[in-house]
């Protein structure tokens, strides 16, 4: 499951007219500070469009905002809106959206109007069975243009503060500063990767909204080659259909002086990317694997990145040692039994009557969410189990599914240990159990 939308790397073929001021505060205020969720590496910010509150993906790596699985949010209006092509990563054609503007965005204290939105109108398109919350939307630029936005993964908290002298200052004082180009919208920064001994330079986008640690392209550089080391993966999907690739460990990533080591990088194969437009020198992205062992703060204004190091800043890159990503698919009746203490009435002399308490049971039901496998890596050790996209959980080392969040089952299956796990399935109305060991092959 955990890579199928998390990556989300989001390119559009429409041409954006970026005459928006971008987030602007409210008289009077000059900071706000509002709690995200961090669901495997990515920030999940709640936004008011046009009155209605959606959650949305935070993502420097694109430019435009986008909409997406508005189903259950009929009430949200639009405005001027016309049919547009929507293409990007992925291998298959554009797909169809609107284009809307003269919109009206609200987070905490700040404010954009007259703002431009696309909204993807394929229903396949949906992050929310992916992450296991409701996802609307995703949005960049227009976020971070105007302020200094501080990401505290550790507190997981987004702090907006005025774009001032005062502040940069104060962040100078306490972070490391590094230098950023601000390209078509989107950050990049020098860094260096070294693979089979090889010190090599390269300019990658800051994407917080791709999970994985680092993305580098092959045909970029004679000298970023796939590791000896790797296994073919299905990377992520984007407006044009599913990313393919390879991943492999670096030896070292570097960017300034912060350093690691054998960190899990992706490699996507030329088709996937073949419909992005990039620009000059980019060799790649550094992601929310990267991203979430700091307190960051983005100065689009003054192309700077200032960056702090958190208590996650030497934890062990992993990854799905299983080789199944498992997704949402509905909901179902769940009966729970929940004990019910009977207390014995008190007689008219104040005496109980010398019963004592009784402990009975009562059922209700609750929606509960059904798990299904959607997606099977070859030769993986699920596969070699004998797993099978479409199969459905009915339980993981003999706990019932929903007893685990999605963000649960992904930590288990990048355990660092060789744990043995167990799952019981249903398919084709058949209950089928399934074992297998977790197995670094990196």
């Amino acid at each position: 499951m955990k890579k199928v939308l998390f990556l989300l790397f989001t390119y559009l073929y429409v041409v954006s007219v970026f005459a928006q001021e971008g987030f602007q505060f409210e008289k009077g205020v000059n900071k706000t500070s509002v709690p995200f969720k961090l669901i495997n590496n990515l920030v999940f910010v709640p936004i008011k469009v046009n009155g209605i509150e959606l959650n949305f993906l935070l993502d420097t790596g694109v430019a435009e905002t986008i909409l997406f699985s508005l189903e259950e949010k009929k009430e949200v209006r639009f405005f001027n809106a016309e049919k547009v092509l929507l293409k990007g990563l992925g291998n298959q054609a554009a797909v169809e959206g609107l284009k809307s503007t003269n919109n009206t965005l609200e987070f905490s204290d700040l404010m954009i109007k007259n703002h431009m939105l696309y909204i993807v109108l394929d229903p396949e398109f949906n992050l929310s069975s992916h992450i296991g919350i409701p996802v609307n939307g995703i949005i960049g630029y227009q976020f971070f243009r105007n302020n200094l936005v501080e990401v505290n993964y550790r507190k997981k908290r987004i702090v907006v503060h005025q774009n001032n002298e005062r502040n940069r200052t104060k962040f100078e004082k306490k972070f490391s500063t590094i230098p950023i180009t601000i390209e078509k919208f989107k950050p990049y920064v020098n860094s260096t990767v070294t693979l089979d001994n090889h010190e090599v330079a390269v300019k990658l986008l800051i994407d917080i909204g791709n999970s994985d640690a680092v993305w580098l392209f092959q045909d970029r550089s004679a000298f970023i080659k796939v590791p000896v080391k790797n296994f073919d993966d299905f990377l992520g999907r984007g407006f044009s259909g599913d990313v393919e690739g390879k991943r492999g460990r670096l030896q070292k990533f570097k960017m300034a002086d912060f350093e690691f080591s054998a960190p899990v990088a992706a490699f996507p194969d030329s088709v996937s990317i073949r419909n992005v437009t990039m620009v000059p020198d980019r060799m790649g992205s550094v992601g929310g694997e990267i991203m979430k062992r700091f307190d960051v703060v983005f100065d689009y204004q003054n192309q700077r990145l200032h960056l702090k190091k958190n208590s996650e800043f030497s934890t062990p890159f992993s990854y799905n040692k299983s080789g199944i990503e498992i997704q949402h698919n509905g909901l179902q009746w769940v009966q729970e039994t929940v004990p019910m203490e009977t207390v014995p009435l008190a007689s008219k002399y104040g005496e109980s009557g010398g019963t004592t308490p009784k402990t009975e049971f009562k059922y209700k039901f609750k929606l509960k969410p059904i798990f299904e496998i959607a997606n099977v890596r070859k030769n993986s050790p699920a596969a070699i189990a004998g797993l099978q996209k479409g199969d459905l959980i009915i339980s993981i080392n003999t706990i019932v599914p929903y007893k685990y969040t999605l963000q649960e089952i992904n930590t288990l299956f990048k355990s660092i240990d060789q744990k043995w796990i167990t799952l019981e399935v249903e398919r084709q109305k058949q209950i089928l159990k399934f074992s297998f060991q977790l197995d670094d092959i990196l």
